[in-house]
């Protein structure tokens, strides 16, 4: 199982959610996971997911999460789960 931490931040609009999961689903990503709150006017989500099955490659899903975030004011960041882990790890 190949998983990947998506996380997404930035000022809370209408359909932020949806349209990174829609993304996700015609991509054939499954969300094991997922988190959002909103402090004040911030929205912040972190999903784990799974990409063994997606339909396209990591960079290249990275690229367009990165290109979604930037179409809908957010920063989106997309972390293979091995790398997550070794970066917060104590």
């Amino acid at each position: 199982m190949k998983k990947t931490i998506i996380t997404v931040v930035g000022k809370d609009t209408v359909g932020i959610i949806a349209k990174v999961c829609t993304y996700l689903a015609e991509t054939q990503i499954n969300i094991l996971d997922i988190s959002q709150t909103i402090v004040q006017d911030y929205f912040n989500m972190m999903m784990v997911v799974e990409t063994s099955g997606a339909n396209k490659k990591f960079d290249v899903i990275s690229n367009d999460l990165d290109g979604l975030g930037k179409e809908i004011g957010v920063v989106i960041m997309c972390q293979r789960e091995e790398i997550f882990s070794k970066m917060h790890r104590i």
